[in-house]
């Protein structure tokens, strides 16, 4: 009897669904239609112009759960769930700080809607949190975890296993990666030539890979994947710069279920691209149209799902940026989210379905969110 793997099971659930879907609308004599974008805002979302307030999605679950962090007007984070339906739910884990910039950050979900992230307590010390908005939320340090403001723990992104991948700051102010098992069980690592394991993308896929970008002893970022048995890899994007100064390198953004790692580099000439890394080892660069040729402009892969669809963004050469979505052919389909004056639009997450959600920058500078159907 043939066996399939997790990732090839949960592959197979998507694209089966999909196509019932497809038929379902043929059936009902509908015809398909250009995406549509509808936006949203957390209740509560301040709307002080260039405050850095308002809505910031993280991350869409299979199931259509949106979770991320909204920004009030007293400048204060709270924690948003938004359900396919379009309700959202609020919340604030105990012990979150109630002063400008602390509160409650979401960072990921899973598709029965566990969310973990990291509080920013009233010290300005973060500690790792998961739980069920709505339910009990537990909190939790890295064992080395500094105790000095802005030092401590993040949660950054959770499997449907329960492993929790993020990163920690010790006492000396220096980042470390880890993973947290199931049962409570924390492992710190770091890459090998690894002086600041720079985690804030780190991700985690169904069978415990981790990818992020760590900083060499000149502050060069690279790539590395962490795969179960606790094996580094560390990579470079080809054509990569090697001047940390510039802000040159190669930076990961997340890794689906099938070991794909989508990400951008800087190369030499200040220019940004985008890259995916396939299990194998493998890398691939690409660069969207109309992504401008300036330095600091170019085209930044944001997340990609099993099917290999991949969302990012590119700035333009006026420094806008604009969505897309890349098929697995290369066929690229270009959107901003919808409103006049916008100032910036930027997908970060896109699950099985194609959907994709981010945030974008209206004309007074004020953040939302949007949810990109296919």
């Amino acid at each position: 009897m043939r066996r399939f793997g997790i990732s090839t099971l949960f592959f197979l659930l998507c694209f089966v669904s999909a196509g019932w879907r497809q038929a379902q609308a043929q059936a009902q004599g509908q015809t398909q239609t250009k995406p549509s974008i509808i936006t949203f805002d957390a209740p509560g979302a301040g709307t002080a112009p260039n405050q850095n307030q308002g809505t910031f999605p993280a991350q869409i679950s299979n199931s259509g759960l949106i979770v991320g962090n909204y920004v009030d007007g007293n400048g204060v984070n709270h924690g948003f769930v938004r359900d396919p339906n379009g309700r959202i739910t609020t919340f604030d884990v105990p012990g979150s700080g109630r002063d400008v910039g602390e509160g409650t950050i979401p960072n990921g979900i899973t598709d029965t809607g566990i969310v973990v992230g990291g509080l920013f307590d009233e010290s300005h010390v973060f500690h790792g949190f998961f739980g069920l908005p709505g339910g009990r939320f537990t909190t939790f340090d890295a064992r080395g975890a500094g105790t000095d403001p802005h030092q401590g723990t993040n949660a950054l992104a959770i499997n449907w296993e329960g492993s929790i991948s993020g990163d920690y700051v010790d006492a000396n102010g220096v980042p470390h990666g880890y993973v947290r098992f199931r049962d409570g069980k924390i492992t710190s690592f770091d890459p090998p030539e690894s002086v600041f394991t720079a985690a804030d993308t780190l991700g985690i896929n169904a069978v415990g890979a981790i990818t992020g970008p760590y900083l060499d002893a000149n502050g060069l970022p690279h790539g590395f994947v962490r795969v179960p048995n606790g094996r580094i890899t560390s990579f470079d994007a080809p054509g990569a710069g090697t001047d940390p100064d510039q802000g040159q390198g190669t930076v990961p953004s997340m890794i689906n279920d099938l070991g794909m790692i989508p990400g951008a580099y800087q190369d030499a000439n200040n220019l940004i691209h985008a890259f995916v890394r396939f299990a194998n080892g493998t890398i691939t660069t690409f660069d969207v149209p109309g992504a401008g040729t300036d330095q600091f402009q170019g085209t930044l892969a944001n997340a990609a799902n099993v099917e290999g669809f991949i969302a990012g963004e590119f700035f333009d050469a006026n420094y806008v940026s604009h969505g897309f979505v890349r098929t697995p052919g290369g066929k690229n389909f270009l959107f901003d989210a919808p409103g006049e004056g916008v100032q910036g639009t930027s997908p970060l997450s896109i699950n099985c379905w194609g959907v994709v959600t981010g945030s974008f920058v209206d004309a007074n500078g004020v953040s939302h969110g949007f949810l990109r159907l296919p």
